[in-house]
């Protein structure tokens, strides 16, 4: 009898919990307002759930980026809403309107970053994406200085250096083609590379090192490639889960390399870890005993230059954090895009030949690839790098959030198809969603948007509409260090090899838009990720 008293009772609480959560659901919708229309979802878009879209149940990130602009255009608006019950009542409103979007990105106040969500990013330390305000202003100040044009001159000169050093492997060098079942596994290593050497200053080469230092349990080159990929392991599981698989006791064991997060490490693993050996502290220390100012490049040089001001001097923590992040900003987006871009050259025969064209123009028949001060000459690298930065953004949607109620002035579609001004009241604490991709996508600034077609580059083109590095005062820092080394690894890859798609045998007498969409499958993990994209290199 009691057991049922007590049954009761919970039934009891359990309605009482739905009855006030169902309430807050309709008082949240009601504040959006009939005037925006958009989603009423049980489950928030962030709870991983078997299903892309169950109508009035959930809608996955991953279903919003294969729609691009085809939710707008179902709800014929530049902007929609969305309400959800659990695991907590909020409410979003999302934009694909560069005009709203501007407003968002310059109104710091009214539309601040919801830094809660970044803190999977600070695992090494605070840092720049991380932060808000006067924190934020803090580390662009002790960072911006670091991307300079000696740093753009440094990245693009060990860029092509480290490509040409891939041809000269054995698994290129004389060799007709080269095959490979998913191009990352190309892009990845160079990419890592390039930050390895232009981001910290270490050389690391395409020779096998298995040495591992004193002190060390692992070679610094397989620390920096692990860490770089497995953010994911470190962030979501507690170190017991991580002796659980082989690959997540690597990927602990890559992080303790490069630096030891002291926030979950117990007193007895603290003793078990010498400090002072690990690869971070061991570079700040040994950079800041043989330092001299101005004589060093690369970006950790560079962050160390201010460490004479007391004011912007950052902490250790605050140093590797900003360091770590150009790891993470550097290596998967650079070494995706690149493999999105391959894939689309792969693709579009016609769109090869005329770059390669345009890269010999510019070299000349020796091929010999020009220094830095000749980059700006590679316009249609530039414009091929940008359609597909387009195409497949590497950050499909950029959170922001209201801290006031207010008015958002949008354009609507009649219809009949004409456009038309629409208000919309957004109010206080109202998650905001930039659609990176439903801008990119929106056929109102862009001709035949799902096309590829870079010669769109090469004109005036909707620049508020193009927003692959975010705008305002969080535009990326890192842009021109992105661009420079995307140009220089396309550029030296076109000039020498044709790229062709590795068919599958299912593939066989599908359309170009058809495998188009087999070969660049993708998932908005922590950036923009291709599932698997089969290429041949053959030499030129």
């Amino acid at each position: 009898m009691a057991v049922s008293y007590q049954l009761v009772g919970l039934g009891g609480l359990l309605l009482f919990f739905l009855a006030r959560r169902w309430f807050d659901f309709r008082a949240r919708a009601r504040e959006i307002g009939p005037d925006l229309p958009g989603f009423r979802l049980v489950f928030t878009s962030i709870i991983p759930l078997p299903w892309k879209r169950w109508k009035g149940v959930s809608a996955s990130a991953g279903w919003m980026w294969e729609q691009r602009f085809g939710i707008f255009k179902e709800f014929g608006c530049d902007m929609y809403s969305r309400v959800s019950a659990f695991p907590r009542v909020g409410s979003s409103v999302n934009i694909a309107d560069p005009e709203v979007v501007r407003e968002v990105t310059l109104s710091r106040s009214r539309f601040p970053k919801p830094v809660r969500l970044y803190r999977i990013l600070s695992v090494y330390g605070p840092n720049i994406v991380a932060s808000e305000f006067e924190e934020h202003k803090k580390f662009r100040k002790a960072v911006a200085p670091s991307f300079n044009e000696r740093n753009n001159s440094l990245v693009w000169d060990e860029t092509v250096k480290i490509v040409l050093g891939l041809f000269e492997t054995p698994e290129w060098k004389g060799k007709a083609s080269v095959a490979f079942d998913h191009v990352v596994d190309i892009t990845l290593p160079i990419a890592l590379f390039v930050i390895g050497a232009a981001g910290f200053g270490r050389q690391v080469s395409w020779e096998d090192d298995n040495s591992t230092p004193p002190g060390h349990k692992m070679p610094f080159k397989e620390a920096l490639n692990i860490t770089s990929v497995s953010l994911r392991v470190k962030v979501l599981l507690p170190r017991w889960a991580t002796y659980l698989k082989s690959d997540w006791r690597r990927a602990s064991l890559a992080f303790d390399e490069l630096y030891v997060w002291f926030i979950d490490l117990s007193p007895s693993y603290l003793a078990e870890i010498k400090l002072t050996q690990l690869y971070m502290k061991e570079m700040i220390q040994d950079r800041r005993n043989t330092f001299e100012k101005g004589e060093h490049f690369d970006l950790f040089s560079g962050l160390l230059d201010c460490e004479d001001d007391p004011v912007d001097r950052l902490t250790d923590d605050e140093l590797i954090g900003n360091v770590f992040i150009f790891l993470v900003a550097g290596h998967e987006t650079t070494a995706h895009t690149l493999a999105f871009t391959f894939g689309l050259l792969a693709l579009y025969q016609d769109e090869q030949e005329k770059l390669y064209q345009h890269i010999m123009s510019v070299t000349g028949p020796d091929g010999v690839i020009p220094g830095y001060e000749e980059m700006n000459r590679f316009t249609s690298s530039l414009a091929v790098f940008y359609e597909t930065l387009r195409l497949y953004p590497p950050v499909t949607s950029i959170a922001k959030y209201s801290a006031e109620d207010t008015v958002l002035t949008t354009t609507a579609t009649r219809p009949d198809g004409t456009h038309y001004a629409k208000q919309v009241a957004v109010p206080a604490n109202t998650s905001i969603g930039i659609s990176i991709t439903g801008m990119h996508y929106n056929p109102r600034y862009w001709d035949k948007p799902n096309e590829f077609r870079p010669s769109r580059f090469l004109g005036d083109y909707p620049r508020d509409a193009f927003m692959p590095f975010s705008a305002g005062v969080r535009a990326c820092i890192g842009r021109r260090f992105f661009e420079t080394e995307g140009l220089a690894i396309l550029t030296t890859l076109v000039s020498r090899y044709k790229i062709t798609v590795k068919d599958k045998p299912e593939w066989v007498g599908l359309s170009i838009e058809e495998k188009r969409e087999k070969l660049l499958q993708a998932t908005p993990i922590l950036s923009l990720t291709p599932k698997q994209v089969p290429l041949v290199f053959t030499r030129r």
